[in-house]
């Protein structure tokens, strides 16, 4: 039987921190059974640690923040800020005797704005959920991670997350324009604009976006929206490798097509998604590469990039002339991941991003690395914006096979630096990467950003043991 709040074991801390929590909160909102607690303790992330909350609170109003963030000051007590919990870096992780303050019931879509093409969001708000509401009018929220029928818009703006659509549309950072966020302290501060432009001051939206709940507690979001596109369609094209299917895509952006999605699948994630799904590709895929345009006339640009891939030395070019076509073949990227962590049960999903221009180094660097190691490693990408998604797949039971997927992991980062990329593309760097994020932008980067950290959060309170 769960114990009630009330009947739950309580220390003289935890004793006072609940009783102060519940003087500006709803007694549902304040949990601390153990068995409850520990569910909140991490995300999705393989290889992070995360310690025991001392209290889950669960507001649904800004006022309810500030009470939280006061008493957190007051005390002395670290907050972890967290929305869904489907991050890949750990930055959702709990850190021992915390505060774990979960956004989830603040969910409200506050307005949408066809003539100012915002929309005022809480931060519970799920990305789906704002991205059908939003076609209603006619409109659009282009960032979508994989995770966007669960994934909350405020876990998206703490990483600066990306999506499918990215090449084209852009990341999360390109469409918040202002925010509501409570401080440390419990202040309540306001960022940005709503109108279409303004340059007053600092950027400090842009400083929050992407910051992991390190800096504030976003309470509010104003988002920039677009007109709802056409219908996209969809061409797959298969090739004999990687290399091949790479210098397509160096073709497609030099020769200044738009696409609204440009994915790339090696020969090791198009093997698993057929064992899994039985989809018939091809045995001799090396490479698959699926792109589309959401262009009035869709099929004449997939006609134009078709040839670019055949020059290239695509092997077969399959444009669909339907959406229902369009979401056949957008199938086998979809079912990408899934079907890698059906290879041994447990993978760890790198996010290193590179220039287009060396996509292919890094795919040949990853399969160099997977043999040394002795593992299975694919490789998904956003290959229009660079951005790759080694996925190494493991046996968590194995120790050896733990050690050897982490070394892989850490090579797979150094190789995208040394080819000129940064380390995290949209999954942000949490406790998975602290030490690599160092490494990135070097000890003047690292002196700044602990700067600012400081004005922001004095105390060290916020989401300690992150980033840096």
């Amino acid at each position: 039987m769960i114990m009630s709040r009330i009947e739950a074991p309580r220390d003289e801390v935890t004793g006072n921190l609940v009783d102060r929590l519940l003087a500006g909160l709803p007694a549902d909102a304040v949990l601390t059974d153990p068995d409850v607690t520990a569910s909140y303790a991490n995300d999705m992330a393989s290889f992070c640690p995360a310690g025991r909350p001392a209290v889950v609170v669960l507001p649904r109003t800004v006022e309810q923040v500030q009470h939280i963030m006061r008493t957190a000051t007051a005390l002395r007590l670290p907050v972890v800020p967290q929305g869904a919990r489907t991050g890949l870096s750990g930055g959702a992780n709990a850190t021992d005797g915390c505060i774990v303050l979960s956004l989830t019931r603040m969910d409200r879509i506050l307005e949408i704005s066809p003539v100012d093409r915002v929309a005022v969001v809480e931060p519970g708000v799920v990305n789906a959920v704002l991205s059908r509401a939003v076609g209603e009018h006619g409109l659009s929220y282009p960032p979508d991670p994989s995770s966007w029928e669960t994934c909350t818009i405020g876990g998206n703006i703490g990483t600066a997350s990306g999506g499918l659509c990215c090449v084209k549309y852009g990341v999360t950072a390109e469409y918040v324009l202002g925010l509501d966020v409570v401080l440390a302290d419990g202040r309540l501060m306001s960022t940005g604009r709503r109108t279409a432009k303004g340059v007053a001051g600092y950027d400090l939206t842009r400083l929050f976006v992407g910051s992991e709940g390190s800096l504030g507690i976003v309470v509010r979001a104003v988002l920039a929206l677009r007109p709802q596109p056409p219908r996209q369609l969809v061409l797959a094209a298969e090739f004999a490798s990687a290399a091949a299917a790479c210098d397509a895509v160096c073709a497609i952006m030099a020769g200044g097509h738009v696409p609204s999605l440009l994915e790339l699948m090696d020969r090791t994630t198009v093997k698993a998604v057929n064992d899994l799904t039985r989809m018939g590709l091809p045995d001799s895929t090396e490479a698959l590469l699926l792109a589309a345009f959401d262009t009035p006339d869709p099929a004449a640009d997939l006609a134009a990039l078709g040839a670019l891939c055949e020059a290239a030395g695509a092997t077969q070019v399959v444009p669909a002339d339907t959406a229902a076509e369009s979401e056949l073949l957008l199938q086998a990227r979809r079912s990408s991941l899934v079907a890698l962590e059906a290879v041994k049960g447990t993978t760890m999903i790198d996010d290193v991003c590179v220039p287009r221009s060396r996509l292919g180094d890094l795919i040949e660097g990853v399969e160099r690395i997977a043999d040394e190691q002795g593992l299975t490693i694919g490789v998904v990408a956003h290959a229009g914006d660079g951005n790759t998604h080694p996925t190494v797949c493991f046996d968590a039971r194995d120790p050896d096979e733990c050690r050897r997927a982490r070394a892989s992991f850490d090579e797979i980062m150094a190789l995208g630096l040394e080819l000129g990329g940064t380390i995290t593309g949209e999954h942000g760097v949490g406790v998975l990467k602290k030490e690599w994020l160092a490494r990135e932008i070097g000890p003047v980067g690292l002196e700044m950003q602990r700067a600012v950290k400081q004005v922001f959060d004095p105390l060290g309170i916020l989401n300690p043991g992150k980033l840096f």
